[in-house]
C-alpha cells in the first residue's frame, strides 16, 4: 500500500514545478537514456529494439513503462529481501535491464518502477526519499506510527507475517519482501518506495481522508483538487488486461473501479484503492463518502476471501 504514498510525493513535487508527469525519466536519471526493449516472442526473442518513446514519470505511475518486477537485476536479485543495497544503486542496476514491452502499450505491475520514482523524488527534492516522505506526508498528516525503518520503541507493536502450513499459521520465511519478518529490517538501507511503509489503520485513515477531501486534511492542503483528480481518473483506458480485478483501470498508482464487474469485489464504480503484498487493502469511495481499510499479514494469499467479504460488508452497510 506504499505505492500511492510515493505517488503523492511525486504529485507534490509536480505542484512545486520541480518535475512534470510527462517528463522522460532520463531527464532526471541519465542512466535510463539508452534503454532497450526486449522482443519476447518468436525467432527474434533475444533481439533488443529501441523504445518508441522514452519512459516517462506517468508510465511508471501507471505500471505501463515495461519495468520488470522482481526478481531484480543480476548481482542484486535478492535486494528486496536483504534490503542491503542503497536506493540509488538499485535504480542504476534497473536501468541496465531491457524493458518488457514498448512503453505505454501494456500493463505490468512493477514495484521496481515505483522504486525509480522514489529515486526521482530524491533527485528533484534534494532530500533522501525517506526524509522527504516523512517530512512532507507522514509527519504533517499526523501519521505517528508510520515509518520505513522501525524505531526500537515501535518494534514490539509490529504484527508478524504468517503463512499457512499443515492447517496452522507459521511465521513466514526470509524469502518474503523485507526478509525475515522477525528481524524487522535490522540494518537495512533500502527504503522500498514500492512497498516498505509500516503503518496502522488509524494513520492510513488520515491519508485517505486527505484524498477523499480533495487534498485537504484538518484544514491543511497537501494536494490540489486537480492532482487528486488526475491521480484517480482512469489513465490506462484501451490497455487490457489492467489491474488486479476485472472491471478496473489504473490511475496514477491507484486502481480505479470503472465497470460494474469491479463492483463484484465490493467497490462502487469510481472507488479507488490499493492492496498490499500480505493481504492488506485500503479503498476510498467518493460516492458514498466511505473509506475501507483492512490490515492482515498473510504472505501466501490466504486473506483474499476474507478481504472480499470485508469490502462487500463495508459497502453494504451504507444507507443510500
Amino acid at each position: 500500500m506504499t505505492k500511492p504514498v510515493t505517488a503523492i510525493g511525486i504529485m507534490m513535487l509536480a505542484e512545486e514545478g520541480k518535475l512534470a508527469l510527462r517528463d522522460p525519466v532520463d531527464l532526471y536519471l541519465p542512466e535510463f537514456h539508452d534503454l532497450k526493449v526486449a522482443t519476447t516472442t518468436g525467432p527474434d526473442a533475444a533481439r533488443l529494439s529501441i523504445p518508441n518513446h522514452a519512459i516517462t514519470i506517468r508510465d511508471l505511475l501507471t505500471h505501463t513503462a515495461g519495468i520488470q518486477d522482481y526478481p531484480g537485476p543480476p548481482g542484486i536479485q535478492n535486494y528486496a529481501q536483504t534490503m542491503n543495497v542503497p536506493l540509488d544503486e538499485v535504480v542504476k542496476a534497473l536501468a541496465k535491464q531491457p524493458l518488457l514491452f514498448q512503453p505505454g502499450t501494456q500493463w505490468s505491475y512493477s514495484s521496481p518502477g515505483i522504486e525509480i520514482l522514489g529515486r526521482i523524488i530524491e533527485v528533484c527534492s534534494g532530500e533522501k526519499y525517506v526524509d522527504y516522505i516523512t517530512e512532507h506526508v507522514l509527519r504533517p498528516l499526523g501519521m505517528k506510527d508510520s515509518f520505513f525503518f522501525p524505531p526500537p520503541d515501535k518494534v514490539d507493536r509490529i504484527a508478524m507475517v504468517y503463512a499457512h502450513k499443515d492447517g496452522k499459521l507459521v511465521r513466514s520465511p526470509a524469502s518474503i519482501l523485507g526478509g525475515d519478518p522477525a528481524k524487522h529490517r535490522q540494518g537495512a538501507v533500502f527504503p522500498a518506495p514500492g512497498w516498505g511503509l509500516y503503518s496502522t489503520a488509524e494513520d492510513l485513515l488520515h491519508l485517505y481522508c486527505m484524498m477523499l477531501n480533495d487534498g485537504v486534511y484538518e484544514g491543511h492542503r497537501y494536494l490540489s483538487p486537480f492532482s487528486v483528480h488526475v491521480m484517480t481518473e482512469p489513465q490506462t483506458t484501451g490497455i487490457q488486461p489492467v489491474g488486479w480485478m476485472r472491471g478496473s483501470d489504473y490511475g496514477l498508482a491507484w486502481e480505479v473501479v470503472t465497470d460494474p464487474l469491479g463492483e463484484l469485489a465490493g467497490h462502487t464504480v469510481g472507488s479507488y484503492g490499493h492492496g498490499g503484498a500480505f493481504g492488506t487493502q485500503g479503498w476510498i469511495d467518493p460516492t458514498n463518502n466511505l473509506i475501507s481499510i483492512m490490515l492482515i499479514q498473510s504472505s501466501d494469499g490466504g486473506a483474499e476471501s476474507m478481504t472480499n467479504v470485508f469490502l462487500n460488508m463495508a459497502e453494504s452497510s451504507v444507507e443510500k
